[in-house]
């Protein structure tokens, strides 16, 4: 019996619905804020002594900004349109009575903003990033000063562009914007951990199950606490943190899993919104992390992309500044060691390696070390050979999350071996909760440990959290509910960490991981292969400029001294198609703007480099043309591929009119062309009583029918047919193509239900060219009421292809133009060029895995073959292909509406052709030929007719191919050649050079030598070992002039 004088206090049987919903109520955004804890978390507010501001279609620095005449505006005022900038003057004064107190300065406005004070960027706000304050003061001083005046810079679009109606929607460019609020406010620190404390518990008392202890007892701490805490009496508010504290306080056992978790901020270099746009969401994001690193000793940030610091360096050299004092410190953390998060499948095996020797000797320069990871969370799909150039530049380790977006199969691993085609391995890790920005809640937590596939070999897992894509990054609130989890019983333990304490713990179990052999292929997003062509026609022809302006410049540099290597510009013009290689940009999933700056870009690649390429043929030439010896019908021809080739090139005849000639060129060289070669076999062309076309040259006989399709294409030797009785090839053949949302993205398997071919002649077949060095027929087709196809069929003499050049003017919306080749070809498996290499893809859909790739990608060349014969398909400037039974198709053009509703309207150029072969691909030199469709001979009118053949590199092996040569980054007397095994094959082969070497040392991709791996340099010159697809780079350290 209860003694006198003593107050029972009723025992509530709590019930689970009522006691959560008391919770949430307690702390909501919405409901009670008048007597809840969420209505405290700001208490005094006071107006601002005066805002103003200016508008500007410009993004202006900041000393420019200020010398503008700035005009008032008040709350709830509208500013600018989209993609403009207002820049607002703020004069505040803080009430002295709000001494000791945290004064914010309150901001909330649509659009991206960045506080500037005393001529620095020192914070971002961003509603959409919950980031709407500035902390003034943690606790105000009487010494402070009480009246300043500071700058918001606000871009006028929203962390995901400006999209009208979607987010991927075309920008709307007569949004406008609103300032919603402008104020200072007392900030209720003690509410705020409160607040974060109730958040934690009520989703452990929802998310552990309702007959779990740990969910149980936290619901009850948290009604307890609701008791405790009087809103209106921030004293009772440390009684109720305490219960709080009880239960986080209670520690996991030895077994529990370790959640390795990493500040992150991805930011799309660009996107919805264009390059110029991104420098700022880099400085708005990355000072916000600098300012809470400065609050948050224990906090990590991993950030990537080489470009996106170079921006920072060159744009806001303060923010830089501090930001490389973090790194120093092991905080702010450069990861992935590449110029920027590129595509993965798109560019070619140099154009990655560059990224990664763009990426690695940037950030060893800038912050004293390389990248031991390589940091790709969001590209479209991962090339196998992604493991050997990783390796190659120092990487060992991986980390993606993109694959969790398979639209068919699971991906079977979080943490795995991943082997690449050479058979390189590197430790691969995709965060389990299937994001690179999470917000550090319980259930993501929870996610990462339930989702991860290898728990029971591996404890450890990564978690990046930060809002990410259009930039934003951690908040304070983000790091104050991970380090409630950071060891509570019932929740994994999460802990601070890097990309390198994570790794080491990876590591330790590698023996345990299982192994994924090939690509990592996404099943999603393969309409970015081929949508906007004419970016990825750019890229193809400046990644062969490039290849060809280093390889001339190196040669002039090895017969002359004094010839400059073009180095720096060099440099400028690597790292513009290496930006452009960005994986929204290269996939064409860009916004207009965006693509108008990449074309731009291409343009100023062509430019400069046309001269670049002129400079170093004038070197090399300038005393073998011209000068008054040659004559104009003499030429020059220049060959930049490492092998022979006899081909069919113009020049300028008597009179000054253009005529043909035949010509064998050295490999990586020259000779000059006065007669055309004998013709081993002219080449006819024959029109038929049914108006169709035979065609042939000696290798080949092509039959055309009356609106230009191949019903017959013969190898004349082996009398071997390659089309299918009762088919056609070159058949173009137009799909429906609406996804299920990503426009620009998708193409949706149904696309292939809704096929129709292409047949209405706009123009019949007449005859360009009748024969002779060349014969060619050209033809027109009305593609729909908007489009039309002009083709010219091309046969050269001594060529064992006929090829297509075609023009498409496209008109369309929605729409897929593919071409078919139908191959009297048996095979389950098709080829496909992928980068320094190939790889077999299933012709057939036995299963989920080979029927999801039925839109894939490959480069110059796929392949369908059977023992003894079979056909290639080759191609300029096209990436999307694929292989079903025994057709062949070549994705041509795409008509997405978003995020460019003008994407691939215009006028289109490209060039296929077909090859038929006798033996295997190897065997019948499918690969240079390739290649040679691809990079053109060059030549040089007006030569010497004295000037001698002269050939620079010569590989004695078939199966090696001489893919690059350069000057060394860091030995300017010294080149880099690089080689690879393209066969597939096992193979020793001898390079010859005729360039002045004086010694030969192997190194690796970022060319930094072996040790102890010089190269005896005999007189069939140097002995080089490969197995199958390997790259190898060689450092050729040239002779001084003068010396023996």
């Amino acid at each position: 019996m209860a003694g006198a004088g003593q107050v029972l206090q009723p025992v509530v049987l709590k019930h689970r619905r009522t006691a959560l919903e008391r919770v949430e109520k307690f702390i909501s955004e919405i409901y009670f804020t008048d007597c809840n804890l969420r209505g405290r978390l700001f208490g005094d507010t006071c107006p601002l002594e005066s805002l103003s501001f200016f508008e500007t279609p410009e993004r202006i620095p900041y000393e420019e900004a200020v010398r503008q005449e700035f005009r008032p505006i008040k709350v709830g005022d509208s500013f600018g349109k989209t993609w403009k900038t207002c820049w607002f003057k703020i004069d505040l004064s803080i009430p002295r009575e709000w001494a000791g107190k945290e004064v914010h300065l309150l901001w909330e406005s649509e659009g991206e903003g960045l506080v500037w004070k005393d001529a620095q960027p020192v914070q971002g706000l961003t509603r959409e990033g919950e980031k709407v304050s500035y902390i003034l003061t943690d606790c105000l001083k009487e010494t402070e000063p009480h009246s300043l005046t500071l700058y918001v810079e606000v871009a006028c679009n929203g962390l995901f562009g400006a999209g009208k109606g979607s987010m991927i929607a075309p920008p709307d460019p007569d949004k406008r914007f609103s300032l919603q609020k402008a104020e200072l406010v007392v900030f209720n620190r003690d509410a705020h951990d409160l607040l974060v404390d109730f958040e934690v518990l009520l989703d452990m008392a929802k998310l552990l199950g309702e007959e779990n202890q740990r969910s149980l007892q936290a619901l009850y701490a948290a009604n307890q606490m609701v008791n405790l805490c009087d809103v209106t009496d921030p004293s009772t508010f440390p009684l109720a943190r305490e219960v709080a504290r009880l239960v986080f306080g209670q520690k996991n056992g030895d077994s529990q899993h370790v959640i390795h978790a990493m500040g992150h901020c991805h930011i799309d270099s660009a996107w919805l919104w264009p390059y110029e746009e991104t420098i700022r969401k880099c400085a708005r994001s990355w000072v916000t992390v600098v300012r809470l690193m400065e609050k948050n000793p224990e906090f990590t940030f991993v950030c990537s992309q080489a470009q996106q610091f170079e921006w920072v360096k060159s744009h806001y050299p303060g923010l830089y500044s501090k930001i490389q004092d973090f790194a120093k410190e092991g905080r702010f953390i450069p990861v992935g060691g590449t110029w920027v998060e590129m595509d993965g499948n798109l560019p070619g095996g140099e154009s990655m390696i560059r990224q990664f020797l763009q990426g690695q000797r940037f950030f060893q320069q800038e912050f004293g070390k390389l990248c031991s990871e390589f940091w790709l969370p969001d590209t479209f799909g991962y090339s196998a050979q992604f493991p050997q150039l990783m390796r190659g530049c120092g990487i060992r380790r991986f980390l993606t999350q993109k694959l969790s977006w398979n639209l068919v199969n699971t991906f079977p691993h979080n943490t795995f071996l991943w082997e690449g085609i050479d058979g390189s391995r590197v430790l691969a890790h995709f965060p389990a909760a299937d994001s690179y920005g999470l917000a550090g809640h319980v259930e993501e937590m929870l996610k990462t440990l339930k989702n991860n596939k290898d728990k029971g070999r591996v404890n450890h897992s990564a978690a990046l959290f930060g809002f990410g894509d259009g930039g934003g990054g951690p908040t304070q609130k983000m790091l104050d509910r991970l380090k409630r989890m950071k060891d509570t019983d019932g929740l994994p333990r999460v802990q601070m960490s890097t990309p390198d304490q994570f790794f080491s713990a990876l590591e330790k179990v590698e023996s345990q991981l299982c192994t994924w052999v090939g690509e990592l292929f996404l099943e999603l997003h393969n309409g970015t292969y081929t949508t906007h062509g004419q970016i990825k026609k750019g890229n193809r022809e400046r990644e062969r400029l490039l290849h060809d302006i280093e390889a001339l410049s190196s040669l002039a540099l090895s017969r002359k001294t004094s010839f400059r290597y073009p180095s720096a510009e060099l440099q400028r013009l690597w790292r513009l198609l290496l930006l452009n290689q960005f994986h929204d940009v290269l996939p064409g999933s860009c916004i207009q703007l965006v693509a108008e700056d990449a074309m731009r870009y291409y343009s100023e690649i062509r430019d400069a480099g046309a001269h670049l390429l002129t400079n170093a043929m004038q070197s090399l030439f300038g005393d073998r043309s011209g000068n008054g010896r040659g004559t104009p019908e003499s030429v020059l021809v220049v060959n930049t591929l490492p092998w022979e080739r006899t081909e069919v090139i113009p020049r300028t005849g008597p009179g000054g009119a253009e005529t043909l000639a035949l010509v064998t060129v050295p490999s990586m060289g020259y000779c000059t062309l006065q007669d055309s070669l004998l013709l081993p076999h002219p080449v006819t062309v024959t029109k038929k009583a049914d108006s169709s076309f035979t065609m042939e040259n000696g290798i080949l006989h092509v039959r055309l029918d009356t609106v230009g399709r191949v019903t017959s294409l013969r190898l004349i030797q082996s009398e071997r047919e390659t089309v299918p009785e009762g088919c056609y090839a070159n058949q173009f053949a137009i799909f429906d193509d609406v996804p299920l949302y990503w426009d620009a993205w998708d193409v949706m398997d149904y696309h292939l239900e809704t096929r129709k071919p292409v047949a209405q002649l706009l123009n019949p077949l007449e005859v360009v060219l009748p024969g002779g060095l060349r014969g060619s027929v050209k033809f027109s087709l009305r593609v729909s009421e908007k489009s039309t196809l002009t083709q010219e069929v091309v046969l050269d003499a001594a060529c064992p292809f006929v090829r297509f050049q075609t023009k498409v003017d496209w008109k369309e919306a929605h729409k897929f133009l593919k071409v078919e080749f139908p191959a009297k070809v048996r095979s389950p498996s098709a080829t496909y060029e992928i980068q320094f290499g190939h790889l077999q893809r299933p012709t057939h859909w036995n299963t989920s895995w080979d029927w999801a790739r039925f839109e894939v990608w490959g480069h110059k060349w796929m392949d369908l073959s059977e023992h003894g014969f079979g056909v290639a398909l080759l191609n300029d400037c096209k990436y999307g292909c694929s292989v079903r039974g025994h057709v062949m198709s070549l994705s041509l053009l795409r008509a997405p509406k978003s995020p460019d509703a003008a994407a691939d309207i215009g006028c289109h150029q490209f060039t296929y052709a077909v090859m038929p072969h006798t033996g295997s691909f190897q065997e019948a030199g499918v690969i240079r030929q390739a290649y040679g469709l691809n990079f053109p001979l060059h030549t040089v009118p007006g030569a010497s007719a004295s000037c001698p053949a002269w050939s620079a590199f010569s590989v004695e092996s078939p199966a090696v191919v001489l893919e690059t040569v350069k000057q060394a980054e860091d030995r300017p007397d010294a080149l880099v050649i690089r080689l690879y095994e393209s066969h597939g094959s096992t193979v020793e082969s001898w390079l010859l050079t005729f360039l002045p070497v004086q010694e030969a040392v192997l190194c690796d991709l970022l060319e930094r030598p072996h040790p102890g791996c010089s190269l005896p340099l005999e007189e069939r010159g140097m002995k080089l070992s490969f197995t199958p697809f390997q790259v190898q780079s060689v450092l050729l350290i040239l002779k001084q002039q003068g010396s023996p």
